[in-house]
């Protein structure tokens, strides 16, 4: 098929496209969410979307699935003009769509959860009939194998997103829009949900994938679209550009996509582990006698296959341990043992001793969605001095931090009153990583501190994680991204079945080194390995740890 480039990038061809816009653009208040935008996806091919936080990626595919309408422009489907109206409409179009956070019915089984809203007559038997023999056909077409009768909220993160591409498949959808689909999956799920797209193409499906991950874009798409502040910049075949390329294009200039830091010089313990144990509230171990520590001036990564106790550590040292739960062991900070247990077991006292938290769920843990900005970014620190006297605070002082901390960490847009849950993801992560370092404290809890966001951000929250080492600061990180451990840590924990499994220098750790210490194997006793095989990929067999 013919194709050329036209001035403004983007990508012209003579048949008919999957999904054409023209001119949209969309507005919420002052904040121009899009503007002109033109977009071409072809037939069959993987078509990314790129952009930072904020720059109208979620809207403007909103506004394709109908959730928004443009305030104007034009929608082209299969060639043909088309006004979608609501999410109805665009089903009936054949556009399906697997938001970032699932829209699931927890308690509701795979099968209802698939027919539900599409069910036929009244009775329920014949369409759970009918939806079980599509789903056994779409499983094996696809590779979305998922047991029909089980609860959704009993799956893993990767099978609940298997149910979300299986509703919107079992309801004909010819064009599959998928934002920031891996945020919350394993290396091993995210290999596993390519296969499928790949299959998807191989089939005649349009995919559109809005992520932040460059080497995914690298990886999976045919063609990418960059957006930057809500205009359209580009769309280039992915095999014509480089990662740095669509780096300077999503930021407006060129961006470090490695860490640069200089050696690490720990000073004396802050933080002092001695065999933790935790017993949770079904009479499951989720730590087995663990033992850490972390010196002023030093990070210290923990990686492993999620649900290893990862999560559980956090929370413990965090002050709020799962209700129910017995512990056991010694924590020291400063020399000062932490309790484990009773009233003074809490997150305010954890702050009070010099504990900040970045949690590993922001929207659960770290923000009160329906609050505004102003009001999150003193979340915790309420009662500090700066804030006011006794039982009143003052206002208009938080609300002069807020600015401040919006700015300097350029959360978009940059308003201090607009409600925690009108900010994309990776805007939500800046409020939260903004409050707490920049309350400077001892030590810093950091769990997945740049899940769902965009590279410039990395870059930047990158920076402020290595400059508050540098100050002698300890810091304690968890991250799913491997090569975010392994550049950022200074030493580098590896946790499985709720132990550490070994220690390494992060100058002398390999990717097949910790993907078997995440494994639960120790390379010592390990036969050689393909030191071309990536760690953090091992098969889909269901005895197989994944590794995160």
């Amino acid at each position: 098929m013919a194709a050329t480039v036209d001035p403004r990038g983007r990508l012209e061809t003579a048949a008919p496209a999957a999904i054409e816009l023209r001119g949209i653009s969309k507005a919420f208040g002052p904040v121009q969410a899009n503007r002109d935008i033109d977009l071409r996806v072809e037939r069959g091919t993987i078509h990314g979307i790129i952009g930072e936080n904020g720059a109208g990626k979620s809207t403007l595919m909103s506004i394709l699935y109908g959730f928004y309408k443009p305030d104007v422009g034009d929608i082209l489907v299969g060639g043909r003009p088309l006004t979608i109206a609501d999410s109805q409409t665009a089903i009936r179009a054949g556009i399906g769509m697997v938001f970032q956070h699932f829209k699931l019915v927890p308690n509701f089984t795979v099968l209802e959860n698939i027919i539900l809203g599409a069910e036929e007559g009244r009775l329920l038997r014949p369409s759970l009939a009918k939806a079980r023999g599509v789903l056994r056909q779409l499983a094996q077409e696809y590779e979305l194998n998922v047991d029909p009768d089980e609860t959704v909220e009993n799956l893993s993160v990767g099978h609940q997103q298997r149910v979300e591409i299986l509703k919107a498949l079992y309801r004909q959808a010819d064009i599959l829009i998928l934002d920031e689909p891996t945020g919350v999956l394993t290396p091993a799920e995210a290999d596993h949900l390519f296969r499928i797209l790949e299959g998807l193409r191989a089939e005649g499906k349009t995919i559109i994938l809005i992520t932040h991950k460059l080497r995914e874009i690298m990886e999976i798409t045919d063609t990418v679209s960059v957006m930057r502040r809500g205009e359209m910049v580009a769309s280039v075949r992915t095999a014509d550009t480089s990662p740095e390329e669509l780096a300077e294009l999503m930021v407006g200039r060129k961006v470090l996509l490695n860490v640069q830091k200089a050696p690490a010089t720990p000073g004396q313990p802050v933080l002092e582990i001695r065999g933790l144990r935790m017993v949770d509230g079904s009479g499951v171990e989720r730590l087995r006698g663990i033992d850490l520590e972390i010196r002023a001036g030093e990070i210290l990564g923990v990686a492993g296959v999620s649900g290893n106790g990862q999560t559980q550590l956090l929370e413990i040292l965090g002050g709020y341990p799962e209700k129910g739960s017995r512990l056991s062991g010694e924590i020291r900070m400063n020399g000062t043992p932490l309790p484990l247990s009773g009233g003074a077991c809490n997150a305010a006292e954890r702050r009070r001793q010099g504990i900040g938290h970045i949690p590993e769920d922001r929207q659960a843990e770290g923000l009160i969605m329906d609050f505004a900005a102003w009001e999150n970014v003193a979340f915790g620190y309420h009662d500090a001095p700066e804030y006011g006297h006794g039982p009143l605070m003052d206002r208009d002082a938080i609300r002069r931090d807020a600015e401040g901390k919006i700015a300097r960490f350029d959360v978009r847009p940059p308003t201090c009153d607009l409600a925690a849950r009108n900010f994309s993801g990776g805007n939500q992560q800046k409020i939260v990583v903004a409050r707490e370092i920049e309350r400077n404290p001892d030590l810093l809890l950091i769990g997945q501190p740049t899940r769902g966001v965009d590279i410039g951000a990395i870059e930047f929250i990158h920076k402020r994680i290595v400059e508050l080492r540098d100050a002698g600061k300890a810091i304690l990180l968890v991250s799913v991204e491997l090569d975010e451990i392994m550049s950022l840590s200074d030493r580098i924990a590896v946790m499985f079945d709720g132990r550490i499994m070994g220690e390494r220098l992060s100058g002398q750790a390999t990717t097949g080194d910790l993907g078997l210490l995440m494994a639960g194997i120790d390379p010592a006793s390990a036969p050689p390995q393909d030191g071309n095989a990536p760690a953090g990929h091992p098969s889909e067999d269901p005895k197989t740890p994944r590794v995160s």
